[in-house]
Order: C-alpha cells, then structure tokens, then sequence
C-alpha cells in the first residue's frame, strides 16, 4: 500500500474507532433498548475537503451519523501533508477498499456488543476539491442479525399487535415499529401488507387518545421520510430543502418510466400520501399533485372529487354542497339565508362526520351575510361565520349540539386558519356559541373542556370573559365556571370581570373545588385572584361572612 495512503487510514481510522469508543459508552446508559432496534450505528462517511476555506492541506470531516441537508455534525481534523501525495485514483483503488475492511472488520464483530451496529452499514468517501469532487459509497450487510430482527419483528406483530387489548405495545417500540413498516429488507411495500396493521394498532390505541396520536405521528412521518428519501429524487430534483414546493420534474430521460395503472411503488406513494394527510394535509395535497404530474390519473382523481366514499355534490331546499374528503374540505352556498338553510347544511356536514368524513375539515362558504360570535381572539373565517350564522336560530341549537357532539376530538384541529395561535379543535365554534345563548348547553362546555388540548390551543383563554359577560357570575353556574377556567392554556391570565364579592360565590366556589387535585385547585384560585397573597388580601379586607369565606379558599393553597 502506497505510504501516503496508510498514514491517512491510519490517522482516520485512529479518529473513527476514538469517537466509536465515546458513543458506544453513552450507548452503555441506555436502559431497556426496543427489541425492534438492531443496533444503533449504521453508517460511516470521511470526507477530504480541499479549498481555500480549508487551508492548504484541506480538512478531514468524519461523520457517524448520516447527517441531514442542512446541517453538518462532523468531527473535523486537519489533514496531513502527506494527503497532497494521493490521487484520486488512489483514493478509490487503494484507500477505499481498506477503509471498507476494516469497518467490515469491526461491523460484523462484537467487540461493542450486540446492539451497537444495526444489521446493516454504509460507508462513503468523498473528496471534494477547488474544480472537481467524487464520491463512493458500499453497503455492508450483516445477514444474520438481519434474520433476527425479522424474527422480532414477526413475534412483535404475532404477541403485541394483533392480540385483542389490553395486550398493548409499550410506547416506546411505536417508533421502532413505524420505522420498520417502510424498511423494504423487512417488510414489502404495499398497502395489502402495511395497512391492516396500521389499523389494527390504531384502533387498540382508541382507548387511549394521546398513543394513538402518538402511532399516527410516528407512522406518518416514517412515510414521509420514505416519500422525500425514496420515493421523489428519482423522479424530481428539489433546490431548496426547506417545504415541498420545490420539487422540480425531471427530464424524461432522466427519470424512470411509470405505468399508471400497474406501478406498484407509484399506488404506495398515493397511499403514503393519503396517510401523511392524517397530520399535514397541506403535504398530502401537494405530493397528490406531484404524482399527477407523473402522469398518475389516481392522484387526479382524489384532488378532483376525492376518495368516492362521499357523494360529491348535495342539493336542499336553501342550500347547495360539495365535498372532497382527501383534501378536506367542504364547500357550502347558502341560497336562501334563513334558519332552514343553516339546518339543512347542518345535516349535511353530521351525514358527512357520521360516514367518516375528517373532522377536521376546511370549509368554504358563499353567504350573502357575515356574522360572528362575541370573541374576538377567534379567527374570523368562514367557518366561524357558519356556525355564528346557524347560532342566530335557536331551533337549530339541538342540532348545533349533536354536531359539537359528534366533531369534538382531542388533538385534532380545524383547518380553517393556518396552524396557529388561532387554531381549533373540531366543535369549537359551535360549543362556545351554545355555551354563550343557552345554559342547556353548560354540560357541552365542560366536555369541551376536559377535551381540549391546552398545551397547543389557546383560543379557550379568553371564554371566561365572554360566558360571565353573557350570564353574570351566580353560584350555580361555578362548576361550569371553574371547568371553564381549568381548560385553560399554561399562558391563561386572570379573569378581568371574574369577582367573588358575595358569601355565596365563595361558597360555590369552595364546593366547587373540594374533589379537585391540589393544582388545578391553586389554577382556578390563580385565574381569580392572580395569587395566594392577593387572595389572603382580599380576605383581611372583607367584611363577614364573605370574610371568611375567602379564608377558607386562601387555605386551598399548598
């Protein structure tokens, strides 16, 4: 071997099996690593870069994690002088191969135990000169450890998917296993295959909404590595690596050919797509179009009229609808304003809910008139004029109900406004307008309540305010009240027009807090009287008996 060639394996090398050494003693703290990981290294990337940012000699970047597009994780060294020697034939002919024998060498021991290399291993060299660069990759396989993390795989689905609940996966080896669904060594890559045992994990999770979004994140995103890492760079290049508006069509020359009707991996990337839907509609619809733009009459097809599970156009007396399920979006014209229009568009979108359709939808609306509820930190869009316009009659309030009913749903969102501080869950507009024109419609806010998702949404802040300028504040309504202000965002400032003045507010408000936990007991009392100190204030200053009764709610405060 050429001299120049073995001191710079010499001095990678060195640096590789230093910087394995670090990682394989933090790996040594992980507790209880998922049986569907077979290891947690699988790649190696050294990279001479010459040029004048580099200096004379350029730089060695050396790489064990396959580093993303927009940023750089490399280990740097500067580069002996004995790297000006080497060619790049050299480089290619001589240093490559040894370099992929010796990581060969220490991928297939187990010198760092079993669960530090995965069951496969790419290496990849690159130099990268002032007018000219190459690059070479291998990748190494591992035949057996590959066999046993099939072998997992296959007693995972047998003992912790398809069981009946509550036999349930443990939360952790969800991501693991979204990963492995899209890895073509372990599984194929077709919706007969994937898709039942997405659904069947995702309806054991129905008892238990926060996994389950969790299982949908996890399986959505896998897709969408799969769509952008697999899937489009053989047929688009993509300049800009931030969204996906970018993506620019190949010369035919340059791209594969598709047959519409009987590409397989052209049918996994619509159903991809339609997953990627279930958490970025956004990016489901543009990567429909991208694939219409392949020639693919399916993709067309959903943008025009979506799936065909829905009838695609309704006529009523007042009002005429349409519908597309796949981009989620419903478009209604009100004829005739008046209460039967507004109800027989109600009946349409509850027909939609009750057969599937995404309650988080967008909705377009042409109506002659605008109206909205007396909130002024809720989106002015049109399906807040919608419902606003519907709550003008209340005989349709029942049917207002049974919509809020049936749409509310934890961590989904409307997608009338762009994600956001104005962002809603399914139901709102409807449940706060009812909570606002009727006390019938108190039990409604509560469930709304105990649903919504207060680290993300924040609308629900201000409805405090509202409900009090619209009822007053009266002893029988403080468990309503106090529901209100516990579905309250962390950010959620005192109440304003939220006065306990009367012995029998604080009564009420004392019974109302007896069965809560201690923090949401203090939540509450903050929301009121803004602090412990203020409260016991406000306690020295009143006369009895209201006096004390603000001391017995002071007393509430750890």
């Amino acid at each position: 071997m050429n001299q120049a060639v073995e001191a710079y394996l010499q001095e990678v090398w060195k640096e590789v099996t230093s910087i394995y050494a670090r990682e394989h003693q933090r790996a040594g703290r992980m507790k209880n690593p998922s049986l569907l990981q077979a290891g947690i290294r699988n790649y190696l990337r050294v990279a001479w870069r010459r040029g004048r940012a580099y200096g004379e000699q350029g730089n060695i970047h050396i790489e064990v994690d396959e580093p993303l597009s927009w940023s750089d994780s490399a280990y740097i060294m500067e580069a002996g002088p004995y790297l000006a020697e080497l060619t790049d034939e050299q480089l290619s002919g001589e240093f490559f191969p040894a370099l992929c024998e010796l990581a060969n060498n220490l991928f297939r021991s187990d010198e760092w135990g079993p669960s530090f290399f995965n069951y496969q291993f790419e290496v990849v060299l690159e130099l990268e000169r002032e007018q000219s660069e190459f690059k070479l990759h291998r990748r190494l396989l591992n035949e057996s450890k590959l066999a046993g993390l099939g072998q997992s795989l296959e007693h995972f689905i047998q003992t912790k998917i398809l069981p009946d609940p509550p036999v349930l996966p443990k939360a952790d080896d969800l991501f693991f296993f979204a990963q492995l669904l899209i890895n073509p060594d372990l599984m194929q890559q077709q919706e007969q295959v994937i898709e039942p045992l997405i659904r069947r994990l995702s309806d054991k999770l129905q008892l238990s909404p926060k996994r389950r979004q969790e299982w949908i994140g996890h399986y959505t995103s896998v897709f969408d590595q799969w769509a952008q890492g697999h899937f489009l760079p053989q047929y688009f290049v993509r300049p800009d690596d931030y969204g996906y508006s970018d993506w620019e069509l190949k010369q035919e020359a340059e791209r594969p050919a598709i047959d519409d009707e009987d590409d397989e991996e052209m049918n996994f990337f619509l159903y991809a797509a339609l997953q990627i839907g279930l958490t970025r509609p956004d990016t489901r619809q543009k990567y429909l179009e991208l694939a219409g733009q392949l020639g693919s009459k399916q993709a067309v097809q959903y943008l025009k009229s979506g799936s065909g599970k829905f009838p695609a156009t309704y006529r009523g007396a007042g009002v005429e609808g349409s519908c597309n399920d796949i981009t989620q979006t419903i478009e209604i014209r009100i004829l005739s304003e008046g209460e039967q229009a507004y109800g027989e568009a109600l009946d349409y979108i509850i027909s939609l809910l009750k057969h599937g359709f995404p309650k988080g939808y967008h909705l377009k609306l042409k109506s002659a008139q605008k109206h909205y509820l007396p909130l002024n930190n809720l989106a002015k869009s049109r399906l807040h004029q919608f419902f606003a316009g519907a709550l003008r009659y209340p005989a349709l309030f029942p049917k207002l109900a049974e919509y809020a009913d049936m749409a509310m749903e934890e961590f989904a969102w409307y997608r009338d406004v762009e994600p956001g501080p104005k962002s809603v869950m399914p139901g709102t507009y409807a449940v706060f307008g009812l909570g606002l024109y009727s006390e019938d419609y108190f039990p409604l806010i509560c469930r709304y309540m105990e649903l919504v998702d207060t680290e993300h949404q924040m609308v629900q802040d201000s409805y405090a305010g509202a409900f009090i300028e619209a009822h007053g504040v009266q002893p029988e309504h403080m468990p309503v009240l106090i529901s209100i202000l516990l579905g309250g965002s962390e950010e959620a400032r005192p109440v304003k027009n939220l006065t306990i003045d009367r012995p029998e507010l604080a009564a009420a408000l004392l019974q109302g807090l007896q069965n809560k936990q201690q923090h949401e007991r203090e939540l509450v009392l903050c929301r009121i009287f803004r602090s412990a100190d203020k409260l016991k204030r406000a306690a020295r200053q009143a006369d009895s008996p209201l006096k004390e009764g603000l001391e017995q709610l002071a007393a509430l405060f750890g």
